[in-house]
């Protein structure tokens, strides 16, 4: 709040403070001297009701606002502070979520309800980590996370420190020390086992008693609690700490938390002992100077560790120093001020994007669409616009553009949640079409597989041969002559093993597609259908480049910025974060499209259709550039992702940091692909006879016909089917669609 106060006025509204009952309610404002930011701390009688209290608050809280110019900024750390200041107009509401404050002791009632009230009212929330972010990211569209910065400079401080306080100085060392609320988060026995293990070791507890009993708190000879300091005093109780301490429990409360001490506990140059919490596991686990322990045993054993890690030499700090290095209070400012300010652009702008609604209601519609991909997008977006047809578009997830969802990751890199997803394409038309919705930036797409120690050119081309075997082959010929020598006639193509071994023999099948389609497929290549394999040619030229395609580019906004220019419509509205199932009595509309998985709809009548699925681990590498291609890969089944994607070479965008994916492939899951084998053809053709006797429904995409396309074929066959239902319109005698797009294939 500091940092924003440099560029707008800053008022920090504080829990109120109890004053003598009879007192009428007040405030007290003060202004912080360093900072600029205006601190306002409401003051009410002893006894009110809620009712009262809220009635008091709102009527102090518009007097203290009726001088500033609004719209402003409504900034939440807590729900519970919505009852008096809801009504307040606004360009921007963000929920700065830092804890799961249901899960915390003594939580009130009705904190969940005006927590969903918040998210409904928000347009951006920030959470407190990246735990807290997977708990929230599916109920809202713009989630980002936030784990805890630290401002280096001034906990560096610790590691010349030579004064001690006079509650410190006279505790005994080694020390072994903890800072911040002590309450219910705090493994109490943990701390006295610690304690007992080692009688000639202290363990000091600086920071205020919260929510538990003092009584309660173990009391030892060698534990000591200071209580409450300020935050300018840290630095010298943690400079006087030979080790580190975050013993929490294991408990509801601290689920989501990512602590801010452990950055600052590393910039004061200490090592540090935590408990099994999820974030520090994450982001800090990697250092040689950060020990995680569960149990009392564990523990104890963890900080003998630590300590004698601190007595040694301090090398491990050159690479405490290099994580923290892109960790800082300004960068998380100008992240979340970037945010703000696209925010308030947006709800400043025409151009809105897509209309979002929290509740079906009642509404009637000419057309339920069921699923924000590109299937359900494109037609919603053509009946809107060519057919005045009133479309309500929803999602289970909690954003549009289905697979091909993009966004700004915690490190400011655009990145693909589901995996890369490259645009090529044959059809001018497609193209054309799309073009309505975004600019483009060329890109071909190349991949390279790790096979025998090298990263080689996929599809297998000449220059993969000539690295592999050590060949010089100049030639197309030559090239076709390799390969011909080394294939193994297969009398009949059946399998996708046959269609690899009958062009580039055993070998090479081995090495780049066995282990690879095993772990993509979970089965054989030999258990597969021969499409598989035939999407992937052998090259025996040079041309090093994924896909052949005459179109080949990247929307230069990205993904979403496209389905929310194609969905921003007023015919069109949007509902997501629902399920079809709870909605469909709720919704009044003359027909369906559904692009989900057609089993589904029909309740898995004939029992389930087999899909593969996909794992994504995102990470963020503080350098520039991790891999010379966007893809790499791993075909070798020893390793277990099937491939890395680095998203700048995808987007080219320009950051210091880079982002990547590491894909494992998974029997469970969000179904990806449909499993290429006969008998599940077989059970998807039951399926599909019933959707051809199902009236008002049309299904259409990936899902809905069990068959896995690429974008542009997912584009033209929602183009495709917007013919027919234009078709059938103008066979019925209605109005004539406005103006109706031809595209050339299905």
């Amino acid at each position: 709040m500091s940092r924003f106060a440099k560029e707008r006025p800053v008022v920090y509204w504080e829990e109120p403070e109890a004053a003598v009952a009879g007192c009428e309610p007040a405030l007290g404002v003060r202004t912080c001297a360093e900072t600029g930011v205006i601190v306002v701390t409401p003051s009410l009688p002893e006894g009110m009701d809620e009712a009262a209290r809220d009635a008091a608050l709102k009527a102090l809280l518009d007097d203290f606002l009726a001088q500033y110019e609004q719209p402003a900024i409504r900034w939440y750390y807590t729900p519970m502070m919505l009852p008096f200041s809801r009504h307040i107009e606004t360009d921007c509401t963000v929920y700065d979520c830092m804890d799961e404050l249901a899960n915390f002791r003594f939580a009130p009632s009705q904190l969940l309800d005006l927590e969903r009230e918040l998210l409904a009212a928000a347009d951006l929330v920030f959470t407190g980590g990246y735990s807290l972010y997977e708990a929230k990211k599916d109920r809202h569209p713009n989630v980002h996370p936030f784990p805890s910065s630290v401002d280096r400079a001034h906990f560096g401080q610790a590691r010349a420190m030579d004064a001690a306080p006079d509650d410190q100085a006279c505790i005994r060392r080694p020390r072994f020390g903890f800072y911040g609320v002590i309450d219910e988060r705090m493994d109490l026995e943990l701390i006295a086992k610690l304690a007992d293990a080692h009688p000639e070791w202290s363990v000091v507890m600086v920071g205020p008693v919260v929510k538990i009993d003092q009584a309660d708190l173990p009391q030892r000879a060698n534990i000591h609690y200071l209580g409450s300091k300020k935050y300018e005093e840290l630095p010298v109780y943690l400079g006087g700490w030979d080790v580190a301490l975050m013993p929490f429990a294991i408990n509801e409360s601290t689920k989501f938390i990512s602590p801010t001490k452990t950055p600052e506990y590393l910039a004061g140059g200490r090592p540090v002992v935590s408990t099994g919490i999820t974030d520090v596991i994450r982001h800090y686990a990697d250092l040689e100077a950060v020990f995680i322990a569960d149990g009392a045993d564990a523990f104890t054993e963890a900080c003998e560790k630590a300590f004698a890690l601190a007595q040694g030499s301090d090398d491990w700090l050159t690479e405490v120093d290099a994580k923290l290095a892109n960790i800082s209070w300004d960068t998380t400012y100008a992240r979340m001020a970037g945010l703000v300010r696209d925010a308030l652009a947006g709800s400043q702008s025409t151009a809105t994007g897509p209309r979002l609604i929290t509740s079906a209601g009642k509404k009637k519609y000419d057309y339920l669409v069921v699923g924000a991909g590109f299937a359900g997008s494109v037609l919603a977006e053509r009946l809107a616009s060519q057919h005045d047809a009133r479309v309500l578009v929803i999602d289970k997830r909690p954003h549009v553009a289905g697979n091909a969802y993009d966004h700004y990751d915690k490190a400011g890199v655009l990145i693909h949640q589901y995996g890369p997803h490259i645009f090529h394409a044959n059809s001018d038309e497609i193209v054309d079409y799309l073009s309505q919705f975004t600019r483009w930036r060329p890109y071909e797409h190349r991949v390279l597989a790790e096979v025998r120690g090298q990263l080689v050119p996929i599809p297998i081309n000449r220059t993969t041969l000539n690295k592999l075997f050590g060949l010089n082959l100049q030639t197309d010929e030559e090239a076709a002559a390799y390969l011909a020598s080394r294939a193994e006639p297969v009398e009949t193509i059946r399998t996708s093993e046959d269609v690899v071994i009958s062009a580039v023999g055993r070998e090479l099948y081995e090495l780049f597609f066995q282990g690879y389609t095993r772990k993509q497929w979970g089965l054989d290549p030999s258990e597969l259908d021969k499409q598989v394999t035939s999407r992937i040619p052998t090259r025996t030229n040079t041309d090093d480049r994924y896909f052949g395609d005459k179109h080949q580019i990247m929307p230069a906004d990205g993904y979403t910025a496209m389905f929310n220019a194609m969905l921003d419509h007023p015919n069109i509205d949007v509902l997501l974060s629902t399920d079809y199932k709870d909605v469909v009595d709720e919704v009044d509309a003359g027909h369906l499209i559904f692009t989900g998985p057609i089993d589904e709809y029909f309740g898995f009548r004939f029992g389930k259709l087999p899909y593969r699925s996909l794992r994504f681990e995102h990470q963020t590498v503080q350098q520039e550039w991790l891999q010379p291609v966007a893809v790499v890969n791993y075909p070798n089944p020893d390793v277990p992702y099937t491939r890395i994607t680095e998203y700048k070479h995808l987007t080219g965008q320009t950051h210091p940091n880079t982002s990547i994916t590491y894909e494992y492939p998974s029997a469970e899951g969000d179904p990806y692909y449909p499993i290429p084998r006969p008998e599940n053809q077989e059970l998807f053709k039951k399926y599909e006879a019933l959707a051809d006797a199902t009236p008002n429904v049309t299904f259409v995409g990936r899902l809905a016909t069990y068959r896995y396309y690429n974008m542009d074929q997912i584009v033209g066959q929602a183009l495709a089917t917007f013919r027919r239902i234009d078709a059938k319109r103008k066979a019925s005698g209605k109005p004539v669609a406005k103006a109706v797009w031809t595209e050339a294939a299905e």
